[in-house]
């Protein structure tokens, strides 16, 4: 197994409806391909699979690994689940990459969270009330 810094929470299109993909370990793109791994993400689901069986050249932490043709609707598809906030999206083709979406910052992912202020202690509830 390979875990990534992503997962079903940014792509569920495996678990939903077993979409495949290939991927290639990007900074490694013109070394061999032995390595027959199933490559996993960080949520804590036993569904949190994005390819299984997939050859690659040797992974190696800060590998980048780059999955093919993921799509728009991945994009629109992506979740907080976890409490996990949304990676950037990088555009790319001919010879060039390009960031169209910036990685989502925790503080972006709750600024629309509220907390009733009987949850709060004493000393908070004036902040939060105010």
């Amino acid at each position: 197994y390979v875990m990534v810094d992503g997962g079903m929470a940014d792509n569920p299109r495996v678990a939903l409806y077993q979409a495949v993909y290939e991927a290639v370990i990007a900074n490694k793109a013109g070394r061999p391909a032995k390595e027959v791994v199933t490559v996993a993400g960080k949520a804590c689901e036993s569904g949190d699979i994005l390819i299984r069986d997939i050859p690659l050249a040797r992974p190696e932490p800060g590998d980048i690994l780059a999955v093919f043709g993921t799509g728009a609707y991945t994009y629109s598809m992506a979740s907080n689940y976890n409490r996990l906030p949304r990676p950037a999206v990088v555009l790319v083709g001919n010879g060039q990459a390009e960031l169209i979406v910036a990685r989502e910052t925790y503080e972006q992912m709750v600024a629309n969270d509220l907390l009733p202020p009987r949850f709060c202690r004493e000393e908070t509830r004036e902040a939060v009330e105010g």
